[in-house]
């Protein structure tokens, strides 16, 4: 069972900066990719980032290329998402993922099995 906790999100200013966390905690479980998605209502959710737990190779969607950065802690096993130049564009929730590698699957490459709560961010 794997547990996944997201803090980090609040309100922000068009150009302004927020990091968002993910706490990870599970035993037995493995996963090849962490990722952070985002959903706004009456859209499906949208892959945002994703890395690739072994090789620390990362993705971002185009749409925020240039202004997010995604990393991990493996020692913290914590997960980040540092968020720049935010616009209202980039209001939603924003969830974290753990899952299967799977390059061919758009945009970000990770085939998520298990969820975060997820994380309000709001862009005024």
């Amino acid at each position: 069972h794997v547990q996944l906790v997201e803090s980090g999100g609040g309100s922000a200013q068009t150009g302004g900066s927020l990091r968002l966390s993910c706490a990870i905690s599970g035993y037995n479980i493995k996963y090849d990719c962490l990722a952070w998605f985002r959903q706004v209502p009456g859209k499906e959710r949208e892959g945002v980032a994703s890395v690739y737990t072994g090789a620390g190779h990362t993705f971002h969607a185009d749409s925020v290329k240039g202004r997010f950065t995604i990393s991990q802690d493996n020692l913290k096993k914590t997960l980040y998402l540092q968020m720049n130049d935010l616009s209202p564009e980039d209001t939603g929730m924003y969830y974290c993922g753990a899952g299967r590698d799977v390059p061919t699957i758009p945009p970000v490459g990770c085939d998520v099995g298990y969820w975060g709560q997820g994380t309000q961010v709001t862009v005024s």
